[in-house]
């Protein structure tokens, strides 16, 4: 079970070069995938005179956080392995992918560097809000929670498929392609009820900005279900020794 190998870590490992190079990247990754998806939002309200919440906002959306996470991805998995999202860091933890410690490294540079696009956001449009997370017109908070679980699920899912499984192979060349994609489609289908965030960070930094809060757990507690979900079952059932490793194709 990778329960089993969850690690604490020690506090000195925080404090280590390496830990603090990797929070960086996390920041900064996350600061160019906030400032593009949320930037998109602001500007297509702008053009559309506050027609961001139309169909076609929803695919602009989707496409911009798609084209942005597969960069923020890439820029940093040779860093930190391009977590930009405190959801895939704590699903990499339940896996005893990496340690409290440094999720914590984690978790506070992805939610500063939200924090801080959001800041450069506001300041750059001359004040235009940078608008929080919110929920539908009939879509209550457990129904919410349902959606980012379900969301989070597949996108975590996603990235021990294409980027922990140490059998992804060649897989793992395409992981921010398949990770940013993954993130289009879960906005497509989401987007309209919750705002699909599949991502604490992505909530946390318009709420500070704002100061808006309502509802705001939804987008912890879902995102965090979620990854702890695909991290158990993928590491239980694919990962596990005992899994079946598919031949060569030169033996069939």
């Amino acid at each position: 079970m990778p329960i089993s190998r969850i690690a604490i870590g020690s506090a000195g490992e925080t404090s280590q070069p390496d830990a603090l190079r990797a929070g960086l990247a996390e920041f900064i990754s996350m600061l160019i995938f906030v400032f593009a998806g949320e930037g998109a939002g602001m500007a297509f309200g702008k053009l559309t005179d506050g027609g961001a919440t139309t169909p076609s906002g929803l695919v602009a959306a989707s496409l911009a956080h798609a084209f942005a996470l597969i960069v923020a991805v890439s820029v940093g998995a040779n860093i930190s392995g391009g977590h930009v999202n405190p959801a895939v860091t704590f699903g990499a933890f339940i896996g005893g992918n990496i340690t409290l410690m440094r999720a914590i490294v984690y978790w506070i540079a992805q939610l500063l560097g939200s924090v801080v696009a959001c800041l450069l956001l506001k300041f750059s449009t001359g004040g235009l809000e940078t608008s929080a997370f919110a929920l539908s017109s009939g879509v209550g908070v457990w129904n919410a929670v349902v959606f980012e679980i379900v969301m989070t699920f597949g996108l975590v899912y996603t990235v021990y498929a294409t980027a922990v499984d140490p059998k992804k192979g060649n897989l793992g060349t395409i992981a921010p392609l398949a990770i940013g994609l993954i993130v289009g489609a879960n906005i497509l289908a989401g987007g309209a009820f919750d705002g699909a965030s599949m991502n604490p960070a992505v909530s946390f930094g318009p709420a500070v900005v704002s100061w808006t809060w309502s509802n705001h757990w939804v987008y912890w507690l879902g995102p965090f279900i979620g990854a702890a979900l695909a991290a158990v079952i993928y590491d239980t059932i694919f990962i596990g020794v005992t899994t079946h490793e598919q031949l060569p194709t030169t033996d069939y």
